[in-house]
């Protein structure tokens, strides 16, 4: 599944009326979601290959990603 595609169904909305308007927006703004999420993975990536964590084996992929989001403010 592509990130397109995974954020357009955690965004669905509830009130038919907005429904047309918000599928505009949606796809207007999808590469931009693309985008940041792009930037995130690779912000994090490079993060994992020029840090050194003590023990960093010791670690799942979720906690790095955690101790990265708290260093980073995210």
């Amino acid at each position: 599944m592509t990130l397109k595609e995974k954020f357009d169904k955690v965004m669905v909305y509830p009130f038919s009326e907005y429904k047309e308007q918000m599928k505009v927006l949606k796809e207007e703004n999808s590469s931009e979601y693309e985008k940041i999420a792009e930037e995130f993975a690779i912000g994090f990536a490079e993060w994992r290959l020029t840090t050194f964590i003590k023990n960093a084996d010791e670690y799942t992929m979720r906690e790095l990603l955690e101790i990265y989001k708290k260093e980073k403010g995210l």
